[in-house]
Order: structure tokens, then sequence, then C-alpha cells
């Protein structure tokens, strides 16, 4: 979805209730945790904004929405949280986060600054990155990721041109280089190569309600092999597939028989050293843009818009600016309690976890019902929030 940022000017207090929800009763000492906001105007109706409180170590949620003033009250435990709210308005959304906030021996304010983005056109429908068994054989498999995308609006869409890449760092859990003062660059530090949709502007339309499947690694019948797996030797599936960059062969096999070579996507730049295109199996951040008021291979071209990862010598990454970006997704991983959020609340206030790696499931976006029957075609929940956006499935659709 294409994102509109505004700063945020006007700060106001209330008191709500939250409740908790699965988490045992607590019987010690209790302090207000109070989460004020700023909003972007006067005008903006702060009320009924969805507040969510979750204890990073425990996996206690506390929900409540905000009134009229634009303020939630929590009673909670001392504990380590993480902030989100969200809300919708028309065609504008509403996000803000708070990252990692301690709560220890006495009450605490919390400022959230909302940014305003729009619902858009092209978005990721399903991430499927964390591999399966290899039953009836021994062993795990991982050379099966894909993801698709989908035509979230009434117009059609055109993916000619769209890139797409993922974040450094890699994982969720674990240090963030990027982080400076408890703030996230200005910028999206994409990370070993950015790839790039095939077309001339008009040959790869996608319909309203159409979906456009994106193999990131084999795009080969797997399931022949592994039945938990899924095949993707598909004629009308696009593949990520460049063997001068990409040599692995174990990863990145010649496309099947049905796969058209106008479906592959081009490497617009590697920055990276691996053989084989790296999106984490367990916790990736992916991102799809467009490039604006230039071209992307005239931008990556110019070298300062292609700087060092802090602290390597090695890894590089590509700056590109919020605006260009249609949507992102943060996955976090649901076996570790050290996630750091890798993306700004503007291009996705939450996250989605997947609860483990090789399981055959995947990360799929909810369905918008009320939406789908005014409009006709399939429309999908876009919140800028994967907390209300995703939900994680015990199977890959493509497996159904």
């Amino acid at each position: 979805m294409k994102k509109f940022i505004y700063i945020l000017t006007a700060l106001f207090t209330l008191a709500a209730c939250a409740g908790l929800r699965d988490a045992d009763p607590y019987t010690g000492d209790l302090h207000t945790l109070t989460v004020a906001t700023q909003w972007p105007s006067e005008d903006v109706d702060r009320s009924g904004a969805e507040v969510r409180v979750d204890e990073v170590n425990t996996g206690g949620r506390y929900v409540t929405e905000t009134d009229e003033a634009g303020v939630a009250k929590f009673t909670l435990p001392d504990g380590l949280y993480r902030i989100t709210l969200s809300g919708v308005s028309g065609k504008n959304v509403f996000n803000a986060a708070a990252d990692r906030v301690v709560l220890s021996g006495k009450s605490q304010e919390v400022t959230l600054n909302v940014v305003v983005s729009r619902t858009g056109s092209i978005v990721v429908k399903e991430i499927y990155c964390g591999g399966c068994k290899k039953l009836p054989l021994e062993g795990d498999y991982q050379a099966d990721q894909y993801i698709i995308l989908h035509n979230n609006d009434y117009q059609v869409q055109y993916l000619d041109g769209l890139c797409f890449g993922t974040l450094s760092p890699y994982n969720s859990a674990g240090s963030n280089p990027w982080i400076s003062d408890g703030s996230l660059p200005e910028f999206l530090p994409i990370i070993q190569a950015v790839w790039q949709f095939p077309g001339d502007g008009d040959d790869f339309p996608l319909q309203p309600g159409e979906d456009a499947v994106m193999c990131l690694r084999g795009a080969i019948d797997h399931a022949a092999q592994y039945p938990l797996s899924v095949n993707l030797n598909r004629p009308d599936y696009f593949v990520c597939y460049n063997p001068t960059y990409f040599t692995n062969t174990a990863y990145h096999p010649a496309p099947g028989n049905l796969v058209s070579q106008d479906r592959y996507l081009d490497v617009v730049i590697k920055i990276g050293q691996a053989n084989a295109y790296t999106l984490s199996i367990s916790s990736p951040t992916v991102v799809i843009f467009r490039a604006e008021g230039t071209t992307i291979q005239e931008y990556v071209s110019v070298a300062e818009n292609i700087i060092q990862v802090p602290g390597s010598m090695v890894d590089k990454v590509v700056k590109v600016p919020f605006e260009w970006v249609l949507d992102a997704v943060e996955v976090f991983d649901g076996r570790s309690s050290a996630n750091q959020k890798r993306l700004v609340p503007s291009l996705d206030a939450g996250y989605v976890t997947q609860s483990d790696i090789f399981l055959g499931h995947s990360l799929r976006r909810n369905v918008d019902e009320q939406a789908t029957a005014v409009a006709g075609y399939e429309v999908l929940a876009d919140t800028n929030n994967s907390l209300n956006d995703f939900y994680e499935s015990e199977k890959q659709s493509l497996h159904e």
C-alpha cells in the first residue's frame, strides 16, 4: 500500500479500562500504564482506536479502545511491554507503536505518535517462508518459499516494474544495528538484493481481487518428492531466478517446464555475498515498492544510496524511501522474547508471529468480509498493522 506519513501535533489524555486475555490471574502489585496519543489534528475522531499491550516475556495481552480524548489506561503487573494502536476511518488508517516499554515498581505514561497512511492497491496476501518436514523421509525442507500478492483495489493494477526485497537484519530476534537512540532510520535498509518484476508497463495486469504468486526459490513441483510441500511449477507463477547471481542449485534450480522465462524477476542489484537468495525462514520483513521520480536502476547507481550495515565491513543495503512502499509486513519469531521491530508504525505498526519453523505453516492476510460483499471481489484487511491483518495458518494455501 502506498504510504502518506504526516507529522502529528496534539496531545490528549483520558481513562479507559482493559481486560487481561490469555494470561493467568496476577495477585502481586499492579500499576497504571497510561497510553496518551498525539493525533493529526483536532478534527480527527480519536475514539475507538484499538490499543494492545503485549507482555514480551509471558505472552499476556491486554486490549482496550481509546475514548473521545484518545488516551487509554491499563492496570498491569511489572513487565516488559510492547504497545500498538490501530484504527480505520474510510481509506485512512491510523497506527502507532512503542516497543520494549518497562513497567517496574510505579505507574508510567507513554505517548504514542499516531501516523496516518492510506489503504492501497497491491498488498501481500500470504508469506510462506518457514519450510516443512520431508515426510515420509526424515529431515526438514526449506527450498520452497513463496509470497502471494493481491490486488486490493477496484482498478486494474500492473506488476510491471514492482520491486521486492527484505530488510536488514534478516531476523527479528536479537540486536538491530539500525536502531539509534531508540529510533529506526528514516529509510528502509534492503539487504542482499533488489528484485524487480519484468514488463514494459502493461504486460502483467492484476485484476481487482486477483493474486500473483512469486516463488522466492525453486519454481518446481516440490510436492512430488515432499508431499507436505507445494507445487510451484505453474504457468502463471513468477520466480526469483538468476543463475548468474545465485548459483546454488539446491535453492535455485532451473524453473519447471511450465514456468515462462518472461516471468523471471530481474536482479536490479546484488549487494550480498550469498549464493542463494536469503529470506529468513523464521521472521522476515517483506517489502514491495516502486521507485518514484526515477528508475530503480538509476537510483542504485548513486553511491550514497548504497551504505554499509553498521558494525559490518561486508554487508551493504539499499536505502529505500518510505514513500516508495506499497506494502510491508513484519514477521516475529514465536520462539523468542527478544524480537525487535524493523518497520516504522506508518508501514506496519504491529507484526505477525510465526510460532515455529518446518511446520508447513504460512502467514495469511485476513479477508474483510464486509468490504468483499460490497465490492464483489475479495478485499483483504488492510490496517497497516499485521497484528490485525494477518494470522498463522496451519497449511500453505497452495497446498490446498
